[in-house]
């Protein structure tokens, strides 16, 4: 199983990735297209029958790999000018992790398992009604 990671450009924190595609899928489905997430690339990972039901797409928020999406399945799409495209689809449901540092880079690049950063379990959530932007931030500082 392999797994893919990403930068998150333009996004701060996890909550505002969760209502940035909350938003899209409400606006698919509004518009009569299916309400699913997708991230559309340029290039189709040539090992993406080991990424299909198993491996997962890390985001990396403000350098830091914070949370994943499991990858449902990768479509092979065109653009409006015919150029090939790739159509990630993206399971809904966020998994915060560990933060891992990662530095920046363009596209996408694969993460082997034993690398990806272990899932945050319940009990390393913080309090209920907790903006999440202040979990991120009690967590930079070690509190958490």
């Amino acid at each position: 199983m392999v797994n893919l990671v990403k930068l998150c450009v333009g996004i701060t924190a996890v909550g505002q990735l969760e209502q940035l595609q909350a938003t899209r899928r409400r606006e698919s489905s509004e518009n009569g297209r299916l309400p699913v997430n997708i991230h559309i690339t340029r290039n189709k990972p040539k090992r993406s029958q080991e990424i299909i039901d198993h491996g997962s797409l890390y985001w990396v928020i403000r350098r830091q790999i914070r949370v994943r999406q499991r990858i449902i399945r990768v479509d092979d799409l065109e653009d409006l000018e015919g150029k090939k495209r790739c159509g990630l689809i993206l399971d809904p449901q966020l998994i915060r992790t560990e933060h891992r540092a990662y530095r920046p880079f363009q596209g996408w690049r694969y993460l082997e398992q034993s690398d990806a950063p272990l899932d945050l379990t319940s009990n390393q959530e913080a309090g209920v009604g907790m903006p999440s932007e202040m979990e991120e931030e009690l967590r930079e500082l070690g509190l958490l």
